[in-house]
This record gives C-alpha cells, sequence and structure tokens, in this order.
C-alpha cells in the first residue's frame, strides 16, 4: 500500500504550510487518516507524519492526495500561500522539489479565485521520472510546450516523444508518465485549464 520512501522531515517552509492545508482539507471533507489512507493507497502513519511535517511529500504521494480532494498540485501550492496577487513577480512563485526524482515545478501563475487557468514551469533531470496515478480534476485541459531538452510523455496509454518547440494538447482523464531522456533535463510549460 505504501508509496513512499522515507525521506527528510519538511524544513522547507512551503512543504510546512502545504503540510498544514493538506491537513485541513481532510478536516474539511470529514475524512479520518484510515479514510484518506483508503483513498490514495498511503499509508496511515505516513498521511500522520506528512501532516505534522515530519515527512516530505513525493510529487507522487501529492498527485495521490489532491486526486483525492479534487484539485491541481498548483492549486495546493498556491492555497498554502498568503493571500493571491494578480502580478506574480519571478521572486514569489513558488518553486517546489520532488525529493524522490529531483522533479522541479514552479507555479509561474498559480489559480486564483474567478480564474481557470494557471501556468506552471517544470524541470525534470535527465533519466528521471515522475508518475501520476489518476487526474487530480477528471477533464483539467493541458497545453504542454517543449522549451529544453526531451520528454517521453504517456497518457491515457497513449507516448508522445517531445522536443524543444512542440507542444501537445490532451484532457487529463486517467494515469500520466513523464519521463526526461536524452542528456539534459527536459523543461516545459504546461497551461492548465479547469473544466
Amino acid at each position: 500500500m505504501e508509496i513512499l520512501s522515507a525521506v527528510e522531515a519538511c524544513t522547507d517552509p512551503i512543504e510546512q504550510r502545504i503540510a498544514k492545508r493538506l491537513s485541513s482539507l481532510r478536516a474539511e471533507h470529514g475524512w479520518s487518516l484510515e479514510a484518506l489512507s483508503e483513498k490514495t493507497g498511503i499509508s496511515r502513519a505516513s498521511l500522520s507524519r506528512l501532516e505534522r511535517s515530519e515527512l516530505s511529500p513525493t510529487a507522487a504521494m501529492l498527485g495521490r492526495l489532491c486526486s483525492a480532494f479534487g484539485w491541481t498540485l498548483s492549486r495546493l501550492m498556491a492555497d498554502a500561500e498568503a493571500k493571491p496577487a494578480n502580478l506574480v513577480l519571478a521572486a514569489s512563485q513558488t518553486d517546489w522539489t520532488d525529493p524522490e526524482s529531483g522533479y522541479r515545478r514552479r507555479a509561474v501563475s498559480p489559480p486564483t479565485p474567478g480564474l481557470r487557468g494557471e501556468l506552471v514551469e517544470v524541470r525534470i533531470p535527465a533519466g528521471a521520472t515522475v508518475r501520476f496515478e489518476t487526474a487530480p480534476v477528471h477533464g483539467l485541459e493541458h497545453h504542454l510546450w517543449m522549451l529544453d531538452g526531451r520528454l517521453r510523455l504517456e497518457v491515457d496509454g497513449h507516448e508522445f516523444d517531445l522536443r524543444a518547440g512542440d507542444c501537445l494538447r490532451y484532457l487529463l482523464t486517467g494515469p500520466t508518465r513523464f519521463q526526461s531522456v536524452g542528456r539534459r533535463e527536459a523543461r516545459y510549460v504546461v497551461a492548465m485549464v479547469q473544466p
């Protein structure tokens, strides 16, 4: 059932705020740790440690949690921040790194109340793979634009090889796998629009 290897305790303030927000989301849904564990496949002990900021979450773990709550990862990161602003300065854009794969995600334009789109920059180290078992929001519209490197992307059982300048448009309805192929990191931007 466990999907997570042991990683160090959260020391990054954004991870601490994400942990706190995940705890409040679980409470808002009225779910016990056991119920959330059943929905996500993450052990009760790991969920408890995450909510106490004793465990750094991986991308796969956050993907499963966001899917259970019907949220995107960007929404979770933005919600963990203070109040949203119309101008998102580069210095204030939330940057998060998956401790397991080195996958880096920067919320360039996080979701905001009243707006349905968001913009995320992603960097995946050469040779690394990131998987999400379910869509966080069924029918989430993605426009993935490759900036550098090569990416092998599997969406709902279809595989695509992308290079710098390529753009792939799709609706997210199931599992995805992102693999950086080649000798340098894959860097891309994803524009997401809520259904």
